[in-house]
């Protein structure tokens, strides 16, 4: 593996645990969202607007338990989590290594991405309201879905290129091995991230260098 420039992580699975994403986080956004909607009727209304249907709250709740990856549902997840964020009712989950390699790779001067299907909203409270505290200081930037999907090689192509730096100079880390591919086909270094030591290419983010 060549020398690299930047890191590109994803979230689940990577930085922090499915079950957090999955047990708390949509749980938390079905159980408020209907409330929030009728509190909150001018800030979602162009949300609302992208989704189909005549019940735009029963549509979001069927993506919900679905774990649709679509744009309008990330948005207000997103709002409705910073909400919970700021009354103290979420902590973003990360594992131990993850503050330890973010640190390690800032002071070795490479700046860390996020590029993750949740809001880049989203992304922000997840580690700026971290269980071990702020670490968006560690972060140079986030991509989400409205880059494009993460299984299209061509998402990987506009990230670089909105980072300007050639694709193999950045290194992507995923436990998705669709993932893995389509960065590999835009021409990134990737590893595919096992933290159940099964399989890929690390066990944890402690293994990616330097």
């Amino acid at each position: 593996m060549t020398e690299s420039a930047a890191i590109l992580l994803d979230i689940e699975g990577t930085t922090s645990s499915i079950a957090f994403v999955a047990d708390e986080l949509f749980p938390y956004a079905a159980k408020h969202l209907a409330d929030f909607v009728a509190s909150n009727s001018e800030t979602v209304a162009p949300i609302l607007a992208q989704v189909p249907g005549d019940d735009p709250v029963a549509t979001l709740l069927a993506w919900i338990k679905d774990d649709r990856k679509e744009t309008p549902l990330k948005t207000l997840q997103g709002l409705i989590w910073a909400q919970g964020y700021a009354e103290g009712m979420l902590k973003g989950h990360v594992y131990p290594d993850t503050p330890e390699a973010l640190r390690r790779w800032h002071a070795a001067g490479l700046p860390v991405y996020i590029y993750s299907s949740g809001s880049i909203a989203a992304q922000k409270l997840i580690f700026g309201h971290s269980i071990v505290g702020d670490l968006t200081p560690l972060l140079s930037g986030y991509f989400d879905t409205t880059t494009g999907p993460k299984r299209d090689s061509d998402s990987y192509t506009k990230i670089v290129d909105a980072l300007d730096m050639a694709p193999s100079a950045v290194l992507f880390v995923s436990d998705l091995p669709a993932e893995v591919d389509a960065a590999r086909e835009a021409g990134l270094q990737a590893l595919l991230i096992d933290r159940g030591g099964q399989g890929g290419d690390v066990h944890s983010l402690a293994e990616v260098l330097p």
